[in-house]
């Protein structure tokens, strides 16, 4: 009897790999670089079951050439990049990976706070490049982090785990969210506010939101202009929040004193772009969930997922 197939558009984690090939026929996209679009629709034409990253965009066009798809599951958190409600109006079933990035996530956004705010990374290249020739009372100075002002937009998991790093550090903790959580202002000791306030009050602000209508771009001149000369943005969410080029110029001219980010708009980076050249900005590559225990779960999960789908049951990370 023919096994089904299972097609995956990037190589994750053996371990998931090896609990899905028990079962199935198991075809994996070996490039680094993501999937063509149309080979993505030739592979997967015939495929039970897809597991993407969100680099693939699984539209109505991509569903429509894929008559035997029964799940489709992200390698990630996030799935803005698959036509979710058009996917379930056909029957097919839709996963993630929530939860299992919570912290490593925020572990990374805390990172990027503090190399931005001490200057790590611009230090360590001032080293690198034969420059340090002594101590000096004026050399690399940055910004205290411990009993500053955190602003955080979006308080989900990794906003809360954020706040929890922040509160760590004796920091006051401001937060915006579509809904107020009363739980965690009590649990956390932190206090919902407006954008305004968040803007024209924090000495850090972090980025923790999905990408909507209404949170494409919602960072540009306007809010930069009522940020603190002192304030360092944090993006871990996704590139699209901030308008580039007004976050270039706010940079450039110092309205906010830098910027780290773990995600870009567009993205990857363009090699050309003027925030590569900015010694007030740390860009790493979209890693906020890299580490080897939160991948090998996500490698888990998505199998989980595939499993479930296939054999009819509700998804155990569903969409």
């Amino acid at each position: 009897m023919k096994r089904e197939k299972i097609f995956i558009t990037r190589k994750i984690p053996i371990e998931g790999i090896a609990e899905l090939e028990k079962y199935y026929d198991v075809e994996v996209w070996g490039s680094e670089l993501p999937i063509p679009p149309e080979l993505f629709i030739e592979k997967i034409k015939d495929a039970a079951g897809v597991i993407c990253m969100l680099s693939d965009k699984v539209t109505k066009e991509v569903i429509d050439s894929a008559p035997e798809l029964r799940v489709i599951t992200n390698y990630a958190v996030g799935y803005d990049n698959i036509a979710v409600e058009y996917a379930k109006s056909k029957g097919i079933k839709v996963g993630n990976t929530p939860g299992v990035l919570t912290e490593t996530t925020a572990d990374l956004a805390f990172s990027l706070l503090m190399s931005v705010a001490r200057r790590i990374t611009e230090s360590a290249d001032y080293v690198k490049a034969g420059e340090w020739k002594t101590w000096g009372p004026q050399l690399m100075l940055g910004n205290d982090i411990w009993g500053r002002t955190m602003g955080i937009i979006g308080f989900g998991r990794i906003g809360q785990a954020m706040a929890r790093r922040a509160r760590g550090f004796g920091m006051k903790v401001l937060y915006y969210s579509r809904t107020r959580k009363p739980d965690a202002e009590e649990g956390i000791g932190v206090t919902y506010t407006s954008l305004e306030e968040i803007y024209e009050n924090s000495d850090f602000i972090s980025l923790h939101s999905n990408l909507t209508p209404s949170t494409n771009g919602m960072i540009g001149k306007e809010q930069f202009d009522r940020m603190k000369r002192n304030c360092i943005l944090i993006n871990t969410a996704r590139g699209a929040m901030i308008k580039t080029a007004d976050l270039i110029e706010a940079l450039e001219t110092r309205k906010i004193a830098g910027a780290g980010l773990d995600v870009t708009d567009p993205e990857p980076i363009n090699m050309d772009s003027k925030l590569l050249e900015l010694s007030n900005c740390i860009i790493v590559p979209h890693i906020g969930s890299a580490s080897y225990q939160t991948r090998n779960k996500m490698s888990r999960m998505v199998a989980e997922n595939i499993i479930a789908g296939i054999n009819g049951h509700r998804l155990p990370y569903e969409v």
